[in-house]
């Protein structure tokens, strides 16, 4: 249940409200917004008298909330969702741009990636440490060694990174080198994984798994968010249906629902939804259209001899197109790209 609190409430009967929530077995989580502050009670409330609460002071109502996640809901917050991540915004009026190869396959590749897709507007690096393959035989990833190198890239160019992890054991050292945790669509359902990165209040950036509902994806959101961790956003990566002719279908459609239903940042990755190169900046316009918060584009140096998923990785000179294109678009319905040059490191 939501309880709004007066705008006139004061921090100890706020105080108040939170410490009656753990008395009686529930968990509260605090939201500050621009016009209101509500107290968002978690947990099996069905025995809880809403008098309890109502005649506290400094409140002014409690309402239930009706959908069945709860801190990701517009009900628990009407405001966008701004996740920091060093001198970047992701959510907002900017938009954000993730690029970079699938796989960090050498010093070499990702060095001269990351100078290549800053240099065309990108404003954070993804880079495969630890790679989920469908077959066993496929490149695996260079694991810490591929940490290391990313860590490298950003220390030459400011760009914060990105990477997945599969697993609760690489969450400790995933948290020391990268700056967002990527849970890719294979582990959204993924329990135990999704309650440790929650304790580690590390930004996730949670993909949407190949099959999942939307609702699905924001209940994955909500054990993040339930360990006090607000620094989520989602990610639209396609979702597998009869359709043959690209890697996945893209939801578009997807964006504007879940702008409609939670406040996180949406992110689209048109790169996984295609499959194909040549379909990548197509989507991606219709993404920013859709009002997706950000992108994440592979774009390889050398895509046809690329470790992993080079059909779909853009070479650099058609990522600065696509760069490019996103700024129109934004700029069309009122929106505008973050700034690079603030990416600088201090």
């Amino acid at each position: 249940m939501l309880i709004i609190m007066h705008s006139t409430a004061t921090q100890t009967q706020i105080s108040a409200i939170i410490e009656k929530a753990d008395h009686l077995g529930l968990r509260a989580h605090l939201s500050r917004g621009f016009e209101r502050t509500v107290v968002g009670v978690i947990g099996d409330t069905r025995p809880v008298i809403r008098s309890q609460f109502q005649g506290m002071d400094g409140v002014r109502e409690v309402v239930p909330i009706t959908k069945p996640y709860k801190l990701a809901s517009r009900e628990f917050q009407p405001d966008d969702t701004i996740v920091p991540v060093n001198h970047l915004r992701f959510g907002g009026d900017e938009i954000a741009i993730i690029a970079g190869p699938c796989s960090v396959e050498d010093r070499t590749q990702i060095i001269e990636t990351a100078h290549a897709v800053k240099e065309a507007g990108a404003h954070a690096l993804r880079g495969g440490a630890f790679k989920p393959r469908t077959s066993p035989y496929s490149f695996q990833g260079l694991g810490v060694a591929g940490l290391e190198l990313l860590a490298e890239a950003r220390e030459e160019t400011g760009l914060p990174i990105v990477t997945e992890i599969m697993s609760i054991d690489m969450v400790e050292i995933a948290t020391q080198y990268t700056d967002v945790i990527q849970i890719g669509a294979r582990n959204m359902q993924n329990y135990n994984l999704l309650h440790a990165v929650g304790e580690s209040h590390h930004p996730i950036l949670l993909k949407r798994g190949l099959s999942s509902t939307i609702d699905e994806l924001l209940m994955s959101a909500e054990y993040i968010l339930s360990h006090g961790n607000r620094r989520v956003m989602l990610c639209e990566r396609g979702i597998r249906t009869y359709e043959t002719a690209t890697r996945n279908t893209t939801d578009i459609n997807a964006i504007p629902v879940l702008k409609h239903r939670t406040h996180l940042p949406v992110i689209l990755d048109p790169s996984h939804s295609t499959g194909h190169w040549e379909y990548v900046n197509a989507i991606a316009r219709a993404g920013i259209a859709a009002g997706a918060d950000g992108l994440i584009i592979e774009v390889h140096l050398d895509p046809a001899n690329a470790a992993s998923d080079g059909d779909q990785s853009l070479k650099p000179e058609k990522f600065a197109k696509l760069v490019r294109e996103a700024k129109a678009i934004a700029e069309a319905v009122g929106r505008s790209l973050a700034p690079v040059g603030e990416l600088a490191l201090a």
